[in-house]
Order: C-alpha cells, then sequence, then structure tokens
C-alpha cells in the first residue's frame, strides 16, 4: 500500500488532511503518512493528526510515496512542487467523495477538489489546481497550472484562467471573461471584464450610510 503524504503542514494542510480521509482511494490503495513542512512547530497544539515526517527541503522520495501540496499560494505551490519533483517526488489528484465531476471533465496532475465542488462538463483543468470547498466550475471552461480557486468561487462558462491565479473566497468570474497569469481576483470580487496578468481586482468598498 501506498503512503499518502501532504507537503505543508498549516491550516488548509490540516483540511487536506480531513478530505484525504473522505476520499475514494483511502484504504484502498494509500494510507495518511503525514506532513511536510519546514517549520518544526507547524502541528503544535493540534491533536489526533498523522505525525510531521520532516522538512519540505529535505524530503527525498521513498518509493510508494504520494504526495499532494496543501499550499493556496499559487507561486509557493509552484516553488515546492518544482522542487520536489526535480527530486523525484510523485503527486496525486485528490478528489472528494462529495464533489461532482460531470461528463468531459479533465484533471491534471496533483489536483485537489474540496467538498461540495461542482465542476459541470467540458472543462479543463491544468496540473496542480486546487479548488476549495463550494466552489462551481462552468462548462467550457479552462484553469491553468498552479491555480487556486478558495471556497466558494464561481467561474462560469467559457472563462479562461491563465497558470497561478489565485481567487479569493466568493470572487466570481463572468462567462467569457479572460484572468491573466498570476492575477489575483480578491474576494467578493467580480470579474466583468478580462483581467490583466499580474493584475489585482478587489471589490468596490461599501458605501457608508452615516
Amino acid at each position: 500500500m501506498k503512503r499518502l503524504v501532504i507537503a505543508g503542514a498549516g491550516a488548509f494542510g490540516r483540511e487536506v488532511h480531513e478530505w484525504a480521509t473522505h476520499c475514494r482511494e483511502n484504504g484502498r490503495w494509500w494510507k495518511i503518512g503525514g506532513f511536510l513542512d519546514d517549520d518544526s512547530a507547524a502541528l503544535a497544539g493540534y491533536a489526533g493528526l498523522p505525525p510531521l515526517l520532516g522538512t519540505i527541503r529535505d524530503y527525498q522520495p521513498v518509493p510508494g510515496d504520494l504526495l499532494v501540496c496543501a499550499l493556496g499560494n499559487p507561486a509557493a505551490k509552484r516553488r515546492v512542487v518544482t522542487s520536489l519533483l526535480a527530486r523525484g517526488a510523485r503527486f496525486t489528484t485528490l478528489v472528494h467523495a462529495n464533489a461532482v465531476i460531470g461528463r468531459d471533465v479533465r484533471l491534471g496532475q496533483g489536483c485537489i477538489i474540496c467538498p461540495d465542488v461542482t465542476l459541470t462538463c467540458d472543462i479543463r483543468v491544468g496540473n496542480f489546481v486546487t479548488i476549495n470547498v463550494g466552489s462551481s466550475v462552468g462548462h467550457n471552461t479552462f484553469l491553468g497550472d498552479w491555480t487556486t480557486l478558495s471556497g466558494h468561487c464561481d467561474v462560469t462558462g467559457y472563462a479562461h484562467l491563465e497558470e497561478e491565479v489565485f481567487m479569493g473566497s466568493h470572487a466570481s468570474i463572468l462567462p467569457g471573461v479572460r484572468v491573466g497569469k498570476s492575477a489575483v481576483v480578491g474576494a467578493g470580487s467580480i470579474a466583468v471584464i478580462n483581467v490583466p496578468a499580474g493584475a489585482t481586482l478587489a471589490p468596490r468598498p461599501s458605501l457608508r450610510l452615516d
């Protein structure tokens, strides 16, 4: 049986551990072995979790290990995964049992699909994409490598997100909108027109009534 190793023992890493216990593969062909993190105190105060196996920087792949990267920041995720791949690490994709995956949805390597995610149909998801709880992705959408969708995001039909896009919680992309490489669509924002590469879209501040 293979061992699942979670790279990143922060808050999202602990969530990924929880979701991994719900995945269809758990108990069939891998078991959860533990975490990697460069902070030796990352799990301090949290009981009932698998052990910290060592640091990310010192980890050397072990035959039978499968990894997932539980880092939300796309650039950090890319750095860590690239380093681990160069050492021969093997990554798997986690799909929570409650996720809805429609017809002709193609997931790349190393993706994390969390609970209550809906991927409707005819969707291309790149490598190492994270889609967090309750997010939805509409038909004919493309999500580039390293992209992260936070909880309760809405990406509608024919949208195109390039590499390393980050969407904050409750952010939305309207139909056909393109979001450039390394752009940020901030929490609560709605992208109604194309977002340039590297740009940050933030919601308009609420008007004060007092």
